[in-house]
């Protein structure tokens, strides 16, 4: 702070040592106007920088302003303070705590001199002459816990020469010129003189000299050592603070070694019977979300926290770790279930407790986020159950923290942008449409650069608006809309049936404007799927601009970039682009992020969240990733549309099943919703079991189709007996499973899914020969035809006549070799959900085909389906609500 020459000296002398050594230095000048708060704030901001290993406040702060000097010296984190000068390194020097400190730096430097003459400083008697904080104080501490009896002399002293005469090893640090004199000194003795003075001295041009506390010419002739003064301990200073340094750096990276976790694992306190998903949850005291970041090496200004469990993780931190290996890769998925779920959530996370928390891997699970609309309707919540879940579950099924309201935002943004795009294009002429869109601010005109984009798109290579002609200005401002052709719909997070089809535009100043369109569920929207594939904020910006919502009366696509609005999509959007870090019960950590639905979208987490989780876990660790539904849905676009463009590749697939699927796939009952289940499900029944295997049978050759080995999680309930459990084991390795094994995390948490664990530690060591489906570069029927019979066992596909148009259309429109996304129902390996077990010789009806252009793929609709769910007669809101004492959350979930 301030300009003081002396201090401007002692910098400069520092920086160049650094220099000469390799250290990046800095000089952080404040102005003598600075006040205590501006200087605090620097120090904050150095503090909180994982760049910097250490800084230090050059004494005295030369400031107008009054600045409390010891407030600043303990500002500084104790784990950067090279100079040693804050309370917390003083306090562990005095305590001994010499490996756990930084020691100031002059006090540093004179210990080196000593050991540096061989005498053994171990029982010797030392002098300290002086008891200032930067040295008289640490220089007696560091001598006391190097054994030296000490005694420590200051200007109140009455018996100074007396004391000197006794000392083996002499200190001074007093202030005052040639204080000590020669004849004081005990022969032998170490002399280190730490005073620098100035006194008259007619013979130099400057009319002083430089003299340290002791008289020097007199003192060396006693003394076997004996510092120099200038050129003794103020050399050493600086070599120490450089030191310090260096200390601090390594430090830092053995603390921070990409891999290296130290995790406090959560004790569960298991309950038989077993309590509800929420007692569970709520019966939990979740770490510190920063205390999770930091266990598995995120710095603290990587991490953005949303209150004391959930938190954003900046980007930031893949570029800091490109250079460290991934872990091992593993995905999760299932059997064709039945409509109530067969574990998928609750395996990954039982699995991911097993590894972490029992077998003391690095783990990641890296999980969807729930949509609120089955939240609230008929599924309810999405955090896994029983002892395996991801914690606190009320935050992690409902807002977290707010990525699905910003994706309804961007998205319902888009879609007004059509209609008034429309409205206006229909109401404006052509020079009216030019002069609002292009306006004249303070008598320029000027283009902005999505405008730029749209006039280089259209050929136009001018950047003055005063330049276009009338044809060129009609091509600009002119999208030309078919209202026919609009497939960017409005959004909304909630199930809401009468919002399947609506009419807009009905307002009498929309004049007669007025078409049919519909809602959909927020998890739908593309802009969701876009958030799930994209590499980044740059790539998720593109990937937006490149989504089509319609097409011209000239049969050419309209993106989100001709509407001009790809930038405020990337605004709405910039901190959802960001991995929410949570934990499980057993406090492995976790990533949310993302949700498309795995039947009307690709239904799996972010590439994002994967990448850097692989980055954390280490070469040696594992991230643990679920895709949707059945294998034949949420795996093939796992594989086909999430690895494609992630380019990351798979070790272990982790194939869910149940008894109770599997005997619905033999043959049993219908299963629903809210209906207890029929006695086939609940009695042993190994017949309707072994016929119902041919559905693990068919997911297991579609896993293994893609070169990944498999090992088959049993889903165990209680109803479920040991024959039908070995049944199912047996069934899965005769497919050609890795392994097979029963689990029973739901009940007992990590503990219940150890073998499951170990099979998959095994599995990733096996051969994995990863590949494809299909080449992007065929045509788009015969991508379909492949999944078709290849995936779900059809004979052939059928297109209807719009599905034919589309094929056509979006060929034509270089949309052709873009990967497919089947929106195909979950409850059957073909197109007719009452179709159970393993069908084959059917041919799949594809009544349409969309584009998701930005997301990166094409998604034909198989059969008939709604994206917009509805509320079931008795919705799962019923059960919840706010506890009158406590003020949290009561319910189901």
């Amino acid at each position: 702070v301030g300009n003081r020459d002396d201090s401007n000296l002692y910098i400069t002398m520092k920086l160049k040592a650094a220099a000469e050594i390799g250290i990046s230095a800095s000089h952080i000048k404040l102005p003598s106007t600075a006040t205590e708060a501006d200087v605090l704030k620097c120090i904050a901001s150095l503090n909180a920088d994982p760049a910097v290993h250490g800084f230090i406040v050059q004494l005295p702060l030369d400031s107008n302003n009054p600045i409390n000097t010891e407030k600043i010296t303990n500002a500084v984190a104790p784990e950067k303070d090279v100079d040693g000068l804050s309370s917390i390194n003083a306090g562990k020097l005095s305590r001994g705590d010499l490996g756990d400190c930084f020691i100031p730096c002059t006090p540093k430097g004179c210990m080196e001199l000593i050991r540096q003459t061989g005498v053994q400083v171990t029982g010797k008697r030392a002098v300290v002459i002086g008891r200032s904080k930067i040295v008289g104080a640490p220089m007696h501490d560091l001598l006391l816990w190097n054994n030296a009896t000490v005694t420590t002399c200051h200007s109140k002293t009455s018996t100074l020469a007396e004391e000197v005469g006794k000392a083996d090893i002499l200190v001074v640090a007093a202030g005052k010129a040639e204080m000590v004199k020669g004849e004081w000194i005990k022969p032998g003795a170490i002399v280190i003189d730490c005073g620098i003075n100035h006194v008259p001295d007619s013979t130099k041009a400057s009319g002083k000299r430089v003299v340290g506390d002791v008289a020097y010419d007199t003192a060396k002739e006693k003394a076997s050592y004996i510092t120099p003064v200038p050129g003794g301990v103020g050399p050493m200073t600086v070599a120490m603070l450089m030191q310090s340094t260096v200390e601090s750096a390594q430090r830092f990276l053995e603390k921070f070694q990409p891999g290296k976790w130290t995790i406090q694992y959560n004790q569960l306190t298991l309950k038989v019977p077993v309590p509800s998903d929420i007692e569970i949850s709520q019966s939990c005291i979740p770490k510190p979300i920063d205390q999770v970041a930091g266990e598995v090496g995120l710095f603290p200004d990587e991490l953005e926290p949303y209150g004391q469990t959930k938190a954003k993780v900046q980007l930031s931190v893949l570029n800091r770790l490109k250079n460290q290996p991934d872990g091992k890769y593993v995905v999760v998925t299932g059997i064709t279930p039945t409509p109530l779920g067969e574990g998928k959530s609750t395996t990954t996370v039982g699995l991911v407790q097993a590894l972490g928390a029992h077998l003391h891997q690095n783990v990641f699970a890296c999980v969807r986020q729930p949509s609120q609309g089955p939240t609230f309707g008929i599924k309810g919540g999405a955090a896994g159950g029983g002892y395996c879940q991801v914690i606190p579950m009320e935050e992690f099924n409902l807002h977290l923290t707010g990525d699905i309201h910003a994706i309804t935002a961007a998205n319902n943004l888009v879609a007004a942008a059509i209609d008034a795009r429309v409205f206006h294009e229909l109401t404006q002429s052509d020079q009216a449409l030019y002069n609002r869109l292009v306006p004249s601010v303070n008598g320029v005109r000027k283009f902005s650069d999505i405008q730029i984009r749209r006039l280089q798109k259209l050929g136009i290579n001018k950047t003055d608006p005063m330049a276009l002609t009338k044809e060129e200005i009609n091509s600009f401002v002119r999208l030309d809309i078919d209202p026919a052709t609009i497939t960017w719909q409005r959004v909304l997070d909630t199930n809401d049936r009468f919002l399947r089809k609506i009419t807009i535009g009905q307002s009498p100043t929309e004049k007669g404007f007025s078409r049919t369109a519909q809602f959909d569920i927020t998890v739908s929207s593309e802009i969701m799927a876009v958030l799930a594939l994209a590499d980044g904020l740059d790539d998720m910006k593109k990937r937006f601009g490149k989504m089509v919502v319609a097409s011209s009366k000239k049969g050419q696509p309209v993106t989100a970039d001709d509407l001009g609005v790809t930038g405020a999509l990337a605004v709405l959007m910039k901190d959802a682009v960001k991995p929410n870090l949570m934990q499980t019960l057993e406090g492995t950590p976790v990533f949310v992020h993302a949700g498309p639905f795995a039947n009307i979208a690709h239904g799996n987490s972010s590439v994002l969240a994967d990448k850097i989780a692989l980055k954390l876990v280490g070469k040696d660790g594992f991230v643990v990733t679920e895709a949707g539904f059945g294998a034949d849905i949420g795996m093939e676009k796992f594989f086909n549309i999430k690895c494609r463009y992630s380019g990351l590749r798979p070790h272990v697939v982790v194939l869910v099943a149940t008894i109770r699927a599997l005997k619905m796939h033999g043959g049993g009952p219908a299963v629903t919703a809210g209906v207890p289940l029929p006695k086939e499900y609940t009695e042993e029944n190994l017949q309707l079991l072994a016929q119902g295997c041919s559905n693990l049978n068919k997911q297991i050759q579609n896993a293994r189709l893609f070169g990944v080995p498999v090992v088959v999680a049993v889903n165990a309930f209680k109803t479920d007996t040991k024959a039908e459990l070995a049944l199912v084991v047996q069934k899965a390795k005769e497919a050609g499973a890795f392994d097979a094994v029963e689990c029973t995390h739901w009940a007992e948490g990590g503990k219940g899914a150890l073998a499951l664990a170990r099979a998959v530690q095994r599995a990733s060591q096996a051969p994995s020969n990863f590949r494809f489906l299909y080449n992007v570069e065929l045509p788009i029927v015969d991508k379909i035809r492949l999944i078709a019979q290849q995936i779900y066992g059809a004979r052939d596909i059928e297109l209807l006549p719009e599905a034919q148009e589309k094929v056509a259309l979006y060929t034509k429109q270089g949309f052709g070799n873009l990967p497919i996304c089947m929106a195909k129902t979950h409850l059957s390996l073909s197109h007719d959900p009452e179709q159970k077990g393993a069908p084959s010789g059917f041919v799949l009806p594809i009544r349409d085909i969309r584009a998701s252009v930005g997301a990166g793929f094409l998604y034909p609709l198989v059969g008939t389906m709604s994206t917009m769910p509805g509320l079931p007669t008795r919705p799962c809101f019923y059960d919840i609500d706010l506890d009158p004492v406590s003020g949290g959350v009561n319910g189901l979930f």
